[in-house]
């Protein structure tokens, strides 16, 4: 019902009432001070490196052996470490991220188990751990051979050294080393090996194999946080050599260039590698699948020796097979070339080598165009069956065809995703490179929106599982008491996959789209990456810069997305209608008189049928002015007042009076205690429609109810708040006036194995039968 109200001929004015501001500790608005740390001459207050920054830097000649009959890693390295920080050390930290493995360590010992009436094999074997894992270490010594004090704690280790390192100086010592590979199929992790039993051979994804150096710098000091298997890894920058020696008819693919293609490549290899260089098109086939199909029959005892040099990279991984197929094509920038390459077996294809390199190439494509430059000079995909995995310059990925060549649309698009989303982590945290042992969602949140980004620039409609804001809803109603703000520490998180992947990202995605816009959200984000590039990177660091680039005051938003539990649930309480009294009694009389005809109630019916019964029908002596009296008929007098009253207003005011406007008065309130935007969708009787943006600042006298009025010249016939799903709100049946029922769907079945029946064929497959 439309409700009138009365404009004074002084003042026209909408009041609207807010109740008192809250206490400035519970203001969502307050700033974020004492949250983040101090800017110093390290860390601007604007978000860039101060003018004194500094950061470590540690340098490797590697020496390893794989040894395929056994499956195990040998490993000789020197180090040197270069303090470039104003401190002395007395000692330094290296990690031993294998030693999760060993049968005493803390990540078996914490990891919670239960006895059920079934278990399988698998489940019982792991509760058993009988797999000899860890590092076995056989000398610490410095350059002259002398054995240096090293103490082993879990997963890392403290060498003492023999005189406290100045700023400036530099160190050099030796570790010899060897530890038993684990079968990634059974054992899981994060490298290892697959075991193809058909035809006993093996394909090696290696990673985490040499002790490295530890972080330390001005925010942490020693980054010596144990590695429990969540919490990833936390490095500095150097110079890599290495060498690796496998059996001969091994295919290698490692971080960094190749130095000796003419010792293990053919002269047929080494030319098609020469034409992958030239090759921006499409991929060149460098090791056939036939010629990896004859490999994996005829296995050599030979050995060949594989080197590889890689410059300002924070670590080093490698892959090697008899059964790679290995393609690559060139990706321009500038007046230099990158190399996306695949490693694949036969198992993966025809997905691999028709999607994987041009995938790599997409990649480090778009992810330039939204950060840097990519600055290395190879970007690897390696196909393994199980989870994906991401170092410099090289990455394993799953995405495996069924075993007569076909697929389903989810493993084509998972393959494409987890290629996109592992090569990506060469800018995030690869070059960025973010403490990922103490916040998981600065690599892995930022990667996930730029994959969401080049998803979405792969192909039209992409079906990205989590950038758009109403992905993230199912994970923001859950039960509170198993949600963990997203500043949380990796190895205490609930739920890792939202937390730190899913939320991030649609947390980015609204800010570019709905906070920010495109425009300011893109060079701040751009400013981001290429302050912090070969640096590392803290929260408070990418907080300030996204600020200090757009001129955006985010702490609201920061506050509530990344430091609390809080989700969006904004509903629209009550919508009241206005229209101008315009005193004109031709219209307002016949208005009062159309009310007071729609209020009809039953005892009016039914009291009309006896009309005739009352008093005042049987006794017309009764009778008076007011018996006959229509108070809805306009009087000469009604219309001289009017005239008077047109008569004291000027031009303008008459216009307001007379105008044809309608006042909607939306009383808001934020169930869910997540501020944001209000978007609202005005429908109009007439057809069209028109969209209002209302920035979060609307709530920051009141974080819980608010009331906005709207002026239009239109009737309104509906409106939605949050029409395009914008703001991630939890519960959209109190997002319409007039209230709009959403019916929800069930399906029927009959099979006892659920909605899935019991076909296993994908679409590809019954395509085929047909």
């Amino acid at each position: 019902m439309r409700n009138k109200f009365l404009l004074s001929i002084f003042l026209l004015a909408i009041t609207l009432s807010l109740s008192a501001q809250e206490n400035i500790n519970l203001n969502k608005f307050r700033q974020l001070k004492q949250e983040l740390a101090t800017p110093n001459v390290y860390r601007t207050a604007s978000g860039a490196p101060g003018h004194e920054y500094w950061q470590q830097k540690a340098n490797y000649k590697i020496d390893i052996k794989l040894d395929d009959e056994n499956q195990r890693i040998y490993g000789e390295e020197t180090i040197t470490y270069f303090n470039q920080s104003p401190d002395i050390l007395k000692y330094i930290w290296l990690q031993l991220d294998q030693n999760i493995r060993e049968q005493n360590s803390d990540t078996y010992k914490i990891s919670t188990s239960e006895m059920k009436d079934r278990i399988s094999f698998s489940q019982l074997k792991r509760l058993q751990n009988n797999f000899d894992g860890g590092f076995k270490l056989d000398y610490v010594k410095d350059t002259k051979g002398k054995d240096l004090p090293a103490t082993v704690n879990k997963t890392m280790m403290r060498i003492d050294l023999p005189a406290p390192l100045k700023p400036g100086e530099s160190f050099s010592f030796s570790v010899k080393w060897w530890y038993n590979v684990n079968n990634r199929m059974t054992d899981h992790g994060r490298s290892g090996y697959e075991y193809f039993e058909g035809e006993d051979n093996y394909l090696y994804t290696i990673a985490q194999f040499y002790p490295r150096m530890a972080v330390y710098n001005e925010v942490e000091g020693w980054q010596h946080k144990q590695f429990l298997g969540t919490g990833e890894f936390t490095l500095p920058f150097g110079d890599f050599e290495v060498k690796l020696t496998v059996p001969a008819d091994h295919i290698v693919g490692a971080t960094g260039e190749l130095q000796n293609a003419d010792e293990v490549l053919t002269s047929e290899q080494i030319k098609s590698f020469q034409k992958a260089k030239k090759s921006s098109d499409k991929p060149v086939v460098i090791v056939s699948q036939k010629d990896a199909e004859n490999a994996e029959k005829s296995k050599s005892k030979k050995e060949k020796t594989w080197i590889f040099k890689a410059k300002n990279v924070r670590d080093f991984a490698f892959a090697s097979s008899r059964k790679f197929i290995w393609d690559a094509m060139a990706v321009p920038f500038g007046d230099r070339t990158v190399l996306a390459m695949s490693y694949y077996p036969k198992e993966g294809n025809p997905l691999w080598e028709q999607y994987s390199t041009r995938v790599v190439a997409h990649t480090i494509k778009t992810y330039s165009k939204h950060t840097f430059d990519y600055p290395y000079p190879v970007a690897i995909s390696v196909h393994t069956k199980q989870i994906g995995m991401e170092y410099p310059m090289i990455c394993f990925n799953g995405g495996r065809p069924e075993s007569d060549g076909t697929y389903s649309e989810r493993t084509k698009y998972s393959m494409i995703g987890v290629i996109i989303h592992e090569v990506g982590h060469n800018f995030f945290p690869m070059i960025v490179n973010s403490d990922e042992r103490q916040w998981t969602w600065m690599d892995e949140g930022l990667n996930t929106f730029m994959q969401f980004l080049t998803e979405q620039e792969w192909e039209p409609n992409y079906p990205s599982q989590s950038g758009k804001a109403y992905t993230i809803v199912p994970y923001m109603k859950g039960d509170k008491r198993f949600i963990s703000p997203i500043m949380t520490n990796s190895e205490s998180v609930w739920n890792l996959g939202s937390n730190a992947y899913s939320k991030p990202t649609v947390a980015l995605n609204i800010l570019r789209e709905t906070i920010m816009g495109r425009e300011l959200f893109d060079y701040a984000y751009k400013e981001y990456a290429q302050r912090w590039m070969f640096k590392h990177p803290t929260p408070a660091d990418f907080f300030r810069t996204m600020e200090d680039a757009s001129g955006v005051d985010l702490d609201w938003f920061w506050r509530g997305w990344f430091y609390t539990t809080d989700h969006c649930d904004i509903s629209m309480e009550k919508v009241t209608w206005y229209q101008p009294n315009t005193q004109n009694p031709e219209i307002e009389k016949a208005l009062e008189k159309k009310e007071a005809d729609e209020k009809v109630a039953i005892t009016d019916i039914r009291n009309k049928k006896l009309a005739d019964q009352t008093y005042l029908s049987n006794n017309p002596e009764a009778i008076d002015f007011y018996s006959t009296y229509d108070k809805y008929k306009v009087t000469e007098a009604d219309r001289k007042q009017y005239d008077k009253y047109l008569s004291s207003l000027s031009d303008e005011e008459k216009d307001m009076v007379n105008s044809n406007y309608n006042f909607y008065q939306i009383d808001f309130k934020n169930i869910g205690g997540l501020v944001m935007p209000l978007i609202l969708k005005f429908d109009f009787t007439d057809g069209t429609e028109e969209i209002l943006r209302i920035p979060a600042e609307i709530w920051r006298k009141n974080n819980e109810e608010v009331s906005k009025v709207f002026m239009f010249e239109k009737e309104v016939k509906q409106i939605t708040l949050d029409p395009y799903l914008e703001t991630a709100d939890t519960e959209m049946e109190n997002n319409f006036w007039p209230e709009k029922q959403v019916p929800s769907r069930f399906q029927l079945y009959k099979s006892r194995y659920g909605r899935g029946g019991f076909s296993g064929s994908n679409p590809m497959q019954e395509a085929k039968k047909e």
